[in-house]
């Protein structure tokens, strides 16, 4: 069974002139994208199976990322369904000169294992391993709530 810590992933995006909004900022659709490419990476990594989004559970924009910054998105399955795996997401705008972080977007999605033909097909049991897992999946669950 995979554990919640095998699914963790984190990856970075510059933030171009090309993914702004009007207001000089990340375009909400393109970092709902990121989160989206991100989190698939970490369910099918859990499921060992293609996943497709079935659900954007919330979403939630707390501040923006401006052109230049980067955009550190977080993704790790917290829960599964028989076919169904739950990705808790967040986001954050870094500097890219300093490392200086401030989380700009918190989301969980639903996505579903798909064998070859496109069917739901079974998922494993999620094993949460250790205290970092445990830790993880009780911030994510209380967002659920």
């Amino acid at each position: 069974m995979p554990t919640l810590l095998e699914t963790y992933i984190e990856n970075r995006f510059r933030v171009q002139p090309n993914h702004a909004n009007n207001n000089e900022t990340l375009h909400g659709g393109t970092l709902m994208k990121w989160l989206d490419e991100v989190g698939a990476m970490s369910a099918m990594r859990f499921a060992g199976e293609t996943c497709v989004t079935a659900r954007v559970n919330e979403l939630d924009f707390k501040r923006p990322i401006g052109i230049g910054d980067t955009a550190v998105v977080e993704s790790y399955v917290y829960d599964a369904g028989r076919t169904s795996v739950h990705v808790a997401l967040r986001a954050w705008r870094e500097e890219p000169r300093t490392g200086e972080r401030e989380e700009t977007t918190a989301s969980s999605f639903t996505f579903v294992a798909v064998d070859s033909e496109g069917k739901p097909t079974p998922v494993p049991e999620l094993e949460v391993g250790g205290a970092e897992g445990e830790r993880l999946r009780d911030r994510a669950l209380s967002r659920d709530r």
